[in-house]
């Protein structure tokens, strides 16, 4: 690749990072320590400042076998061809195995259905999840089946060209029929395990959103994520006072009050990406695939209808 414009204060590792956001930034780090990613034909360091007109190659190496096992797991598939895979991952699948979630993941479904036909970035044979969703969180997810197109798709979301519409059953009243929130994010410095807003650094963060639905003690919203930060949706509509019903890490106390009011218990976050927009790494035509609500976000959403029209 080339660089477009020079940036004096970004690492080279930071900028490589953005360009393939499926890659952690200590795997580019070890490319660039093996000599593996040169710019101008030489190899150079993680603090490196890109400059404009410079040329960067990277050297992918061989894909190393997953230690996850193929397992034959059910798919709703929106979209399959011989480059990507687009589904509607239901809420409560893992997408990973991790600790604790070794298997039935649905890393081990799509080994099993691709059999092989996976991309491997970042050196692991694993088949090309290019983003990601929460466990409990539903709806579009697409997968790479080769490597040029988890390149293509992860310089797609890496320049903000895909779009992502999710739904939402919040608690409360939105502040706004409709409204953009402008707050960046960072680690929680003292529950690492969770994101929040920063007051000074933190990652650009910018989530548009508008009510679909309000209700006395909750309201179904429609929200378009404009950057992939971790937790954005749910920390951003905490930092609004109207978390996501269901979220038992942000919002607890709200989610708390909404179950005495109204005696609706939510079986998970309800959360769902229900709107995915991308252009085909082959035919440069724009897709857009929709993901129908699940049982139990369509059960809430009756829910509140019938407690609105009695009160």
């Amino acid at each position: 690749m080339t660089v477009g414009q020079s940036l004096p204060l970004e690492r080279l590792d930071i900028f490589l990072r953005a360009k393939f956001p499926a890659v952690s930034r200590g795997t580019i780090q070890r490319l660039l320590a093996e000599g593996r990613i040169q710019v101008n034909g030489r190899a150079a360091k993680p603090t490196h400042h890109p400059r404009a007109g410079e040329t960067i190659s990277v050297r992918w190496p061989e894909a190393r076998p997953d230690h996850a096992q193929p397992e034959d797991m059910p798919l709703d598939i929106l979209h399959e061809d011989a480059d990507l895979l687009v589904l509607n991952k239901p809420p409560g699948l893992v997408v990973h195995p991790a600790a604790g979630h070794a298997e039935h993941t649905l890393v081990n479904a799509l080994l099993h259905h691709c059999a092989g036909r996976l991309s491997g970035i970042g050196g692991v044979a694993r088949p090309g999840i290019v983003h990601r969703l929460d466990k409990e969180t539903s709806g579009c997810l697409v997968v790479a089946k080769n490597d040029a197109t988890h390149l293509k798709l992860s310089e797609q979301f890496a320049g903000r060209q895909v779009v992502k519409i999710y739904e939402a059953i919040v608690c409360g009243r939105m502040p706004r029929v409709e409204g953009e929130i402008n707050a960046s994010i960072a680690r929680h410095p003292e529950r690492r395990q969770r994101m929040a807003v920063a007051r000074s650094g933190g990652r650009e963060a910018r989530t548009s959103y508008g009510v679909l639905d309000q209700w006395k003690d909750a309201a179904r919203v429609e929200l378009r994520i404009h950057t992939g930060r971790t937790h954005q949706i749910r920390v951003h509509l905490e930092h609004l006072g109207c978390p996501v019903l269901g979220d038992s890490v942000y919002g607890k106390r709200q989610n708390a009050y909404l179950r005495e009011a109204t005696g609706y218990v939510a079986p998970r976050q309800l959360l769902h990406a229900g709107k995915l927009s991308l252009i085909h790494p082959r035919s440069r035509k724009r897709m857009t695939f929709e993901a129908e609500l699940p049982e139990d976000f369509a059960f809430a959403i009756e829910f509140f209808d019938i407690q609105e029209s009695a009160s």
